[in-house]
């Protein structure tokens, strides 16, 4: 599978990626077996970038990920995991996270951005993966916290990054706004963009994408069926859109597209993957991957042949930006090869699971 360069540094990263949120049993528990088989297939289909958090089933990613992880060699793949949130000791346990994960609440989250905060953070997660080091570290979903992220979590980051111990930094959220901030005033590498650079919502293009390309850094998207309405080759009401109810003009708008798509020979979930990489900054997409079958088919999706004709005719139609930089002869995931190093299935959940 072929790589690219996480600009301005060392790290590359293989065009699609492996999201460990529903190996931590979002919304629905996920057997050891199949989270440990899930691994193995995206190792045998060539996928080399592996994605994580505490915030994840407090810690149930990590674990499992890195344990998955742990035998195989260390600088062939590509590990990312996220500071915010330290995980507490929780006094007032009720059973079950109340935060979409299915698991004991023995633990709890505590946001905190700090210096101190990124360091245990950090040490918490090597400890539970059982890593040597980690290659990419996101500031996660800092969206009410500006402040102490711009001001000492990133500074922090940096830190690690020039001294050696980490590869590359930035920031994961929901929002675009913030992201092109972190790219633009902060010493953040590439940030790791949540469902507004899809089929459906292409807001990004008017901050984010333009200035992670002013600043030749880098942008890692996720969520890019939004919440599901993209995953099918049919959408159907009851479908989710971030995180809610599609509601029935986004359906029909979806639908669309799916015609649009069938009549060009591919499917709606292949082209929203192959859409993400018409923008030259985007150096990966990753997806939540829960079983061996949903890799297949994510890696099936991502190798499909995506024709500039489709493109064409959604802007044509009015069902995708006229400013979509897609250009001639776009297979989606092999444009933008000056980015090149060498030559479910969402990463989905709640406003808070980027």
């Amino acid at each position: 599978m072929q790589q690219r360069k996480i600009q301005q540094t060392s790290v590359a990263v293989t065009e699609l990626g492996f999201g460990a949120s529903v190996i931590g049993n979002l919304y629905r528990v996920t057997p050891a077996q199949d989270a440990s088989a899930a691994v193995d297939a995206a190792w045998d289909a060539g996928i080399r970038y592996f994605d994580t958090a505490p915030h994840y089933g407090l810690g149930l990613s990590e674990r499992r990920l890195g344990a998955a992880l742990r035998d195989r060699p260390r600088d062939e793949y590509v590990v990312s995991s996220k500071v915010g949130r330290l995980l507490v000791r929780n006094e007032q346990p009720q059973g079950v996270d109340c935060e979409g994960f299915v698991v004991r609440d023995d633990l709890r989250r505590q946001w905190d951005f700090s210096r101190d905060g990124v360091l245990r953070s950090i040490d918490d997660t090597l400890r539970r993966t059982g890593l040597d080091r980690l290659d990419v570290v996101y500031v996660h979903d800092p969206d009410d916290h500006w402040m102490l992220a711009a001001d000492e979590a990133m500074p922090t980051l940096a830190e690690l990054r020039d001294q050696g111990v980490i590869g590359a930094i930035g920031a994961g959220m929901n929002q675009s706004a913030m992201l092109a901030r972190f790219l633009r005033e902060t010493a953040a590498d590439v940030v790791m963009l949540a469902g507004r650079y899809t089929l459906l919502d292409q807001s990004a293009l008017d901050d984010v994408l333009p200035t992670a390309w002013e600043h030749g850094k880098s942008v890692v998207a996720v969520g890019v069926f939004n919440s599901g309405l993209l995953s099918r080759d049919r959408p159907a009401e009851g479908m989710k859109y971030d995180y809610q109810d599609a509601p029935p003009d986004l359906v029909r708008r979806a639908l669309a597209i799916a015609e649009v798509c069938e009549r060009h020979g591919t499917t709606l979930p292949a082209a929203a993957i192959a859409f993400a990489y018409t923008h030259p900054s985007v150096v990966n997409v990753t997806l939540g991957m829960r079983t061996p079958q949903q890799v297949e088919r994510n890696v099936e999706l991502h190798r499909s042949v995506i024709p500039q004709a489709l493109w064409d005719e959604l802007r044509g139609q009015g069902l995708i930006r006229s400013d979509v930089p897609t250009g001639a002869g776009v297979r989606g995931p092999a444009r933008a090869g000056q980015f090149a190093a060498h030559g479910d299935g969402t990463h989905e959940g709640s406003s808070r699971h980027v």
